[in-house]
């Protein structure tokens, strides 16, 4: 089916990706199965093809291309039918690599990310601990800070490329407080003194592609390699997982894509009681439903690949398309192995090894039932997963009041004729609850009445009211009144999401604030400018 999304140099591309894995990797495959391990050689005939920077720059080494040409590589990349090396070139470009292309210095740049386009290393990304897998925020390997080194301490798991891999992007506890708040990205070269590749783990399926449990033991990291800023690694990892599910998304699809085709392919030439086996209605009908389904899962995941292009934050949809179509190929592969009949558990048949590799899908990048969580959050919740902005970025002239309000600030009288909007100036809970006057959009509250109560606390607590009625604000120390929504937070955390220093949803899922009704608290939040 044609689609707005592919141009004739899209399908020039395909051609040639189709001919270099038809002629260069189809033939190794079972090689590869066999001795599980891709041979570092074709990362570097990988990157000479220009297959490794599909997207990056040219400034960097890549080609400067559009996702879709990734969408068409990986389409392609399938036809070699091993579901490992995409796994191991999916780290590779689009796990390993891209938090240095966003974070990384030009040295660090230059030392990992430009021979890893090349294909000359071969990167990892360890973020799975032994009890931390979804839960990102428990992980436990530790980075003390010495001088200009960090000493790592601890383990990572399940880490795709771990044996093979020239460097690793980790993350780390850089500080100990608790939940995502002490969670640092670094980058480590695998011949530091105190790396270790623990065991090489045997998995179901992805033969080809190697998995290791990786061990560190007082690993001096240079403080250079730090990717980002200290303790935001976190909020890193959650937005490079909407690049990992959309990639999980695509191979899945084009998965199903190959296994549907293999099948009929099977059933065209399998005969049963006198006549090829794709005539009985049984199976054309599951047929008829499973290409249905595909075509639903094809349409949304190009969708959500044309909004990563224009570079939307696409959580929701991101999400459903990782779900769905992981969840489909675990079942177009269960169909396909019993339309294969005994042929379709022998490892011969393609759709043996293929049922195997799909059985992943729906637990690596965030399992099926983390991905509904997160969907129960944003349809049922109201969460918004995007950047938070409790305004529109543009600053919008000071509202006017029909009654003024006025309260005690850390000493200080701050109204709504002399606003503390600088973020800076605000250090107390009070002195940020007396700037909501003056930020406060009267046009956008129009047809909301409802009362929020605040519970902060921390030496610079307190408990404050705020009513909107009839588009007006009124702010009051206490609890007064029955509330809409109550917000409950440390001082700490409440002056981080205003002063925009701490995501709130990441704030909410980490239990760090407890809001009783977050769509109420998403609209009273909208009433508001942000601080500057």
């Amino acid at each position: 089916m044609k689609t707005p999304y592919f141009n004739d140099d899209h399908e020039a591309f395909r051609q040639s990706v189709r001919k270099f894995v038809e002629g260069e990797l189809t033939p190794q495959a079972e090689e590869w199965e066999k001795e599980r391990r891709i041979p570092k050689r074709i990362f570097a005939r990988l990157g000479e093809m220009g297959y490794l920077g599909i997207n990056y720059s040219e400034e960097l080494g890549g080609s400067g291309l559009d996702f879709f040409y990734s969408v068409v590589f990986f389409e392609e990349l399938v036809r070699c039918q091993v579901s490992g090396l995409m796994a191991a070139v999916g780290v590779q470009s689009y796990m390993a690599t891209p938090p240095i292309m966003h974070l990384g210095s030009q040295y660090i740049k230059d030392e990992f990310l430009l021979p890893a386009i090349q294909g000359k290393k071969i990167g990892a990304l360890a973020i799975t601990e032994p009890n931390a897998g979804s839960d990102v925020a428990a992980i436990r390997t530790s980075a003390r800070l010495e001088g200009e080194y960090y000493i790592v301490n601890g383990s990572k798991t399940f880490i795709t490329n771990g044996c093979n891999a020239d460097f690793v992007t980790m993350a780390v506890r850089t500080s100990q407080d608790g939940g995502f708040m002490g969670i640092s990205l670094l980058v480590v070269d695998t011949t530091t003194s105190g790396f270790r590749v623990a065991r090489k783990l045997d998995k179901l399926g992805w033969w080809s592609s190697d998995t290791a449990e990786l061990a560190f033991e007082d690993m001096r990291v240079p403080r250079t390699n730090l990717l980002g800023q200290e303790g935001k690694g976190f909020y890193y990892i959650m937005n490079n997982f909407q690049l990992e599910r959309l990639i999980a998304a695509i191979t899945s699809m084009a998965g199903i894509d190959l296994m549907l085709s293999k099948t009929l392919e099977y059933m065209a030439s399998r005969e049963a009681f006198g006549r090829p086996i794709s005539k009985f209605q049984v199976l054309r009908h599951r047929l008829a439903d499973l290409y249905s389904e595909l075509e639903a899962v094809r349409a949304l995941t190009y969708q959500c690949s044309w909004g990563y292009d224009r570079g939307d934050y696409l959580v929701k949809e991101i999400t459903m398309a990782k779900l769905l179509a992981t969840e489909l190929a675990v079942k177009t592969a269960n169909e396909c192995v019993q339309m294969h009949g005994g042929y379709g558990v022998m490892e011969e048949y393609p759709v043996a090894r293929m049922y195997r590799d799909t059985r992943i899908g729906t637990i690596g990048g965030g399992t099926s039932e983390i991905m509904r969580e997160i969907l129960g959050k944003i349809v049922i919740d109201g969460m918004d997963f995007s950047t938070f902005s409790p305004a529109d970025d543009q600053p919008e002239e000071e509202a006017s009041f029909s009654k003024k309000q006025t309260m005690e600030a850390g000493g200080s009288q701050v109204s709504s004729e002399n606003p503390a909007l600088e973020a800076a100036s605000v250090c107390t809970c009070a002195q940020l609850v007396a700037t909501y006057p003056a930020r406060f959009l009267p046009d956008k509250a129009g047809g909301f009445n409802g009362t929020v109560h605040f519970k902060l606390t921390g030496t610079s607590g307190g408990q404050y009211t705020a009513v909107v009625k009839h588009s007006e604000l009124t702010i009051s120390e206490g609890l007064e009144g029955t509330t809409d929504c109550l917000v409950e937070a440390s001082d700490e955390t409440f002056l981080g999401i205003e002063k925009g220093t701490l995501n709130p949803q990441m704030a909410f899922m980490m239990g760090k604030i407890k809001v009783s009704n977050v769509g109420i608290m998403l609209k009273f939040m909208a009433f508001f400018r942000p601080l500057r």
